[in-house]
């Protein structure tokens, strides 16, 4: 399972213990809030895209959409999600439970910068039924983020 992977992969940090598990889903940014207690905004929602051949994650707040315009400049490619069918094989993470941690090689993450606006943050590990809570910078390291970006709008508006 995705989830045992993603609580591996923080075990290296120490942090596998703050891995969080629900009876519920939280594999939309409205449940997982719900599950959390929080504000749909604080879900660090993770969309995958392709670019070329390669997957490219864009983790940003739960209230922000993508601009194509600035995901146009910013990749130099129109913003193509990922299929259904092609999350789990490219990101190792089924629907509802991708997150920007232990991912195949050649994925590379991008956190918007509508995150940055948080003390705290709330992605997904690997399941639908998961999260933990980490700062945006905790989120950029943990990740291995390859830079912040800003792709989305509405969280601003």
């Amino acid at each position: 399972m995705a989830i045992d992977k993603v609580k591996e992969y923080f075990k290296a940090f120490g942090r596998d213990g703050d891995v969080l598990e629900f009876p519920t889903s939280s594999a939309t940014v409205e449940l997982a809030a719900q599950a959390l207690g929080t504000e749909p905004a604080r879900i660090a929602k993770t969309l995958s895209f392709r670019v070329g051949e390669d997957c490219v994650l864009v983790v940003c707040a739960g209230d922000a959409k993508i601009d194509n315009p600035k995901y146009r400049a910013q990749f130099a490619c129109k913003a193509r999600m990922l299929s259904a069918g092609e999350v789990e094989s490219m990101t190792g993470h089924a629907v509802g439970g991708v997150c920007p941690f232990a991912n195949p090689e050649g994925v590379r993450a991008y956190l918007d910068v509508s995150l940055k606006r948080f003390g705290t943050v709330f992605p997904a590990c690997g399941s639908g039924n998961s999260a933990i809570e980490l700062t945006p910078d905790e989120l950029f390291r943990y990740a291995g983020a390859a830079e912040w970006v800003d792709v989305c709008k509405g969280w601003q508006e």
